[in-house]
């Protein structure tokens, strides 16, 4: 049977609404089993109420943890709350809401009864905090309800402190403890009143998100250059929490934007399938934005830039009409190159941000600005320090998501903003007369075209745990793909902090093994400046050296 990767999801590939939000109420979690218990990943805790990884037990006690971490920590302003379309996402912001209520929690809803983007949660936690001081009693801090780009069965739950990014591991690490303490104790110790006693408490108020937002982008953007060169955007929402927000961008801003699909729906019946034939909402993946290519090589739609968002629109997809779908990777080296080169009221000493397994093509943008690089592990929490001083004025990671600082070099937000990006591309075309993927043609004729892939080998619970804790005194070989190593790390360069892996590079290539967090496999990200067959030679040689180490 034929790979329908890219075709419009079928009636049989979509989940039964009614049987996932049953389970969410009528389910029990497991403890005994890990797949069943509180984990916080790089972005929050996330599963499905199907499967007994995500349910009213499960928000209960995530929430009474938070409440009582926050209390820990001296934090006592508003808890704003933001909810993405995910069908698991209203229940359980109704079940924080009743567990927040009852503790005396001053909460800010929507004031819209909405959907609330990722960024928009961080740059209101960010507003609120500003010119207040680190041990600010009074400082706000937030949580949203989103399993990000995660299939319509899942459901997802995040903290972001004070500082508006995601939350560090000792911080997660703690609310996840003390929530699987409060699950083994039945819940024992979660206060809870009644939803609408909650909605009624004179501790529940609301936050104009939407308007905080879109009319602060004139801080972070050229929107006059866009209004006046007529860039036609194309905006898919992608039946996601941006769906309200691009209109009022087009209309508040006087932008000639349309956007492509304003339909909500939990079961995201309009998608095209994803690679591996699942229904997910990732705006990089050519399978699933396959329908919005195809509108844009049709000539049917006449924009001049498209875009895509991921249901909590923190991830950002940028269609041409000459480049299609643009690699992330290609992307965050245009973005990058245009940035640093007309912010000039950005630092001067400002560096650029990038994660480990991102694109060397960065490495060579950065080298041809003067900037410094700083190389992360993978995860956005590590762009923080950077983005609220300024100092570093952009962080990316390969897997679309990124920020950067105000025209004057302000924290806009500390989390990834997929609708910052998003209309980036549009300044870069208004501003400069080219495409994002032309500025790209331009780079790599410039810097070399590298090939990027990622792929997943097999690994057990004990090869994964031995590879994540591996040094370097462990890796023996001397040569990758015919080329001498010239590095080989298990901590990142740019703030020695462990990368849960291994790097290798050389001076045309690099590959990066790191364990999936919730499969038996790792994932080898690799990349060379060689050509197609050298990259295949690195994964393949890649593979061979990890596979010798860990077993």
């Amino acid at each position: 049977m034929a790979n329908r990767a890219g075709t419009v999801a079928l009636p049989t590939d979509l989940v039964d609404i009614t049987a996932l939000l049953d389970a969410y109420y009528d389910v029990s979690p497991d403890l005994s089993d890990p797949g069943q218990r509180v984990a916080f990943g790089t972005s929050g805790h996330r599963g499905s109420s199907l499967k007994a990884s995500f349910n009213e037990k499960h928000i209960a006690a995530i929430t009474q943890a938070i409440v009582e971490y926050r209390a820990g920590q001296g934090i006592r302003g508003p808890l704003f709350l933001a909810r993405d379309t995910h069908g698991l996402s209203e229940p359980a912001t109704n079940t924080a809401l009743e567990v927040l209520g009852a503790n005396g929690v001053t909460v800010l809803i929507d004031a819209r009864h909405g959907y609330t983007p990722t960024p928009s949660l961080s740059h209101a936690i960010l507003k609120y905090n500003a010119g207040r001081s680190e041990d600010d009693p009074a400082r706000a801090d937030g949580i949203v309800v989103t399993p990000s780009h995660n299939p319509p069965a899942d459901g997802g739950f995040k903290y972001n402190p004070p500082h508006g990014g995601p939350a560090d591991t000792d911080a997660t690490g703690w609310i996840a403890d003390r929530a699987n303490a409060l699950l083994e104790a039945d819940l024992s110790g979660v206060k809870r009143i009644p939803l609408q006693d909650a909605l009624a408490a004179d501790t529940t108020g609301q936050y104009d998100f939407l308007s905080s937002y879109v009319d602060d982008l004139p801080q972070v953007l050229d929107l006059a250059a866009i209004r006046d060169a007529g860039v036609r955007i194309g905006a898919d929402p992608m039946g996601g929490a941006s769906v309200d927000y691009w209109g009022e961008i087009g209309e508040r801003h006087h932008l000639n934007l349309t956007v492509v699909n304003p339909t909500v729906d939990p079961q995201w019946a309009f998608m095209t399938l994803d690679w591996d034939e699942k229904i997910r909402m990732d705006c990089s993946s050519p399978s699933a934005m396959a329908g919005l290519i195809a509108k844009v090589n049709s000539g049917e739609a006449k924009y001049d830039i498209a875009t895509g968002n991921d249901a909590d629109a923190d991830r950002h997809g940028i269609v041409t009409p000459d480049g299609g779908l643009m690699n992330p990777n290609h992307y965050l080296s245009v973005a990058i190159d245009y940035l640093y080169r007309n912010r000039t009221g950005w630092r001067p000493d400002s560096v650029v941000g990038k994660t480990l397994v991102s694109s060397s093509m960065i490495d060579r943008v950065a080298g041809g600005l003067g900037r410094k690089l700083v190389e992360v592990p993978v995860g956005f929490k590590w762009f923080v320090p950077g983005l609220l001083t300024g100092q570093g004025a952009f962080g990316g990671e390969e897997s679309a998501g990124a920020s950067f600082v105000k025209l004057d070099g302000g924290v806009w937000t500390t989390d990834k903003d997929g609708i910052l990006l998003c209309l980036l591309a549009s300044e870069i075309q208004a501003v400069t007369g080219q495409s994002p993927s032309q500025r790209y043609a331009d780079l790599a004729a410039k810097y070399g075209s590298p090939s990027y892939a990622r792929v997943d080998a097999a690994a057990s619970r004990e090869q994964k745990a031995k590879l994540g804790k591996l040094s370097a005194a462990d890796v023996t070989a001397t040569e990758l793909a015919g080329e001498p190593i010239t590095a080989k790390l298990t901590e990142a360069p740019g703030n020695g902090a462990k990368i849960g892996g291994l790097k290798v590079t050389t001076e045309n290539a690099w590959f990066a093994a790191r364990p999936s967090g919730t499969e038996d496999v790792y994932k080898i990200y690799a990349e060379s400046f060689k050509g197609e067959d050298h990259l295949k030679q690195v994964q393949a040689e890649a593979k061979a050296l990890v596979d010798s180490v860990i077993s």
